[in-house]
């Protein structure tokens, strides 16, 4: 899979000193791929933009479930 035209983000909650982060890429057509920001030359995981949505989703409820 060619890469070379993702753009990557992380969190606004994130903070700046490269500690326990992911990034996002969501720009390129029917996938949404995540990477280790410690390891950007590392393994990329890929997500159908369903599967990535139900993850967040999942994210979400369960934080707000720990409140």
């Amino acid at each position: 899979m060619d890469l070379t035209g993702a753009r990557w983000h992380k969190s606004t909650k994130s903070g700046g000193n490269g500690g326990n982060c992911v990034e996002v890429a969501g720009n390129l057509p029917g996938v949404v791929l995540v990477r280790d920001t410690k390891d950007r030359d590392g393994g990329v995981l890929v997500f159908t933009p369903a599967a990535w949505q139900g993850f967040v989703e999942f994210a979400r409820e369960a934080a707000c479930a720990d409140k």
